[in-house]
């Protein structure tokens, strides 16, 4: 494992304490554009609200919200725009959203508290839990009929290779011959169970041998599926009696009652003449409603940006929300320390390298250096985040003691949106440190 880069143990709690000491109740009374004074930024309400606004009357976005807790409070809501252009409702915090990705984390943190009892080792290889995975073959090259050639594993999947995103694992996506044989089998069809997946999943070859890249897979779906033989319980049942029920999370879940839909946002996607089309609900909603067997690792969570905050609220409390404990405070330290070899390059990193100046932890990218150029993302050392492909993102700051949700529902990906809302919030010039 890889030393702890950029965030000192306890210091974001520290800082916090010492502040809180120091202006007592007068930083309960403070506006919102005055707070973060003394932490490197000023936050500033309007300036994060005058973002919003312009995201929408610019037509970048059908509406956004977001929601700032910082120094043990919350200190600014926002939104702006609809939820729903065609029924004219507003985006409002009982709003639910579809967050993809930002389900990610969520998993990652199931599979870690497996881990805390003792149920595997980061380092036990992978077909120990799931033997399916034993006989893996790494893509090597096409023969002369086009058919693929394929190898052994240089090594062993390890469980921290499903967990960091070096396992060899495709999305199917990737651009690369194997992509016919995930195109065929289809592995993450809504119509499979997780178990369906995991024996699926091993006969569409690694694009590579573990720990020599990093590319974004069906890891965590991987891991979803070890949640459930590891604890006897389906995934999301799992999830919701150990991480939503502790938390208070409500109105989190992947297979949501159908009285929920009617909160739910529509997604809109970017047409050739620039404006946003709706995309069609049956195009639009994953699995959630519509009553199929997968419960998806990597995706397909339905929540509020307030339930989804106090999800980020845990991490930032170091693994504890309201007398819930979730995860040891080591762990938290663990699942947002660096875990990539410096040998895995940037050109072994896919896209991760545009996320700004870091690498990866457990299923979030994890900051290990100031922005090096105004285009990247402001941010702070030692802060990790994930987002999720209608373009939502959430992140942990420790060293300024906050976390930040970001909603919206816009494809394809947006990232500018990401490089303004942050803006709005640490100002342009934050060094991040």
């Amino acid at each position: 494992m890889t030393p702890r880069q950029g965030r000192p143990i306890g210091a974001g709690r520290s800082r916090s304490l010492a502040r809180g000491l120091a202006v007592g109740a007068a930083l309960l009374l403070a506006p919102s554009a005055a707070l973060g004074a003394g932490t490197g930024f000023n936050l500033d309400g309007k300036r994060i609200d005058a973002e919003l606004r312009d995201m929408v009357e610019s037509g970048r976005v059908a509406g956004a919200e977001v929601l700032v807790w910082k120094d043990g409070r919350e200190v600014h809501y926002g939104n702006a725009g609809l939820s729903d252009l065609e029924a004219r409702r507003p985006f409002t915090r009982d709003t639910l959203v579809q967050i993809f990705s930002m389900t990610k984390p969520v998993t990652g943190v199931a599979l870690m508290q497996l881990w805390e009892q003792g149920r595997f080792g980061l380092d036990d290889p992978l077909d120990r839990y799931l033997p399916q995975f034993a006989k893996v073959q790494v893509y090597d090259a096409s023969l002369p009929d086009g058919a693929p050639k394929l190898r052994a594993p240089s090594r062993p999947i390890t469980i921290r290779d499903v967990l960091r995103q070096t396992a060899g694992f495709t999305y199917g996506d990737a651009k690369h011959p194997t992509d016919v044989i995930w195109t065929a089998l289809q592995p993450l069809s809504p119509n499979h169970t997780l178990a369906e997946f995991a024996e699926l999943m091993p006969k569409v070859p690694l694009l590579y041998d573990p720990g020599t890249h990093w590319h974004y897979s069906a890891a965590v779906d991987v891991q979803a599926r070890l949640v459930e033989v590891l604890s006897g319980q389906p995934f999301d049942e799992y999830v919701t009696a150990h991480i939503f029920a502790p938390l208070g999370m409500t109105q989190s879940c992947w297979k949501c009652s159908p009285d929920k839909i009617s909160r739910l946002a529509a997604i809109y996607n970017t047409g050739q003449d620039g404006k946003l089309e709706r995309m069609a609900r049956e195009t639009w909603l994953e699995p959630n409603f519509a009553g199929k067997p997968m419960t998806m690792g990597g995706s397909g969570i339905v929540t509020t940006i307030d339930d989804y905050m106090r999800f980020a609220r845990m991490l930032l409390n170091d693994g504890e929300l309201d007398g819930a404990r979730i995860l040891q405070p080591a762990t938290v330290r663990l699942i947002s320390t660096d875990q990539l070899d410096p040998r895995i390059g940037d050109k072994d990193r896919l896209w991760l390298p545009s996320k700004g100046s870091g690498g990866f932890g457990f299923d979030v990218f994890v900051r290990t250096r100031p922005p090096q150029t105004q285009q990247e993302n402001r941010g702070a050392v030692g802060e990790f985040f994930w987002d999720g492909y209608p373009s939502m993102l959430f992140w942990v700051d420790p060293l300024n003691d906050m976390a930040v949700v970001f909603a919206t529902q816009k494809i394809p990906f947006d990232g500018t949106l990401h490089h303004d809302i942050r803006d709005a919030i640490y100002g342009a010039g934050y060094t991040g440190q």
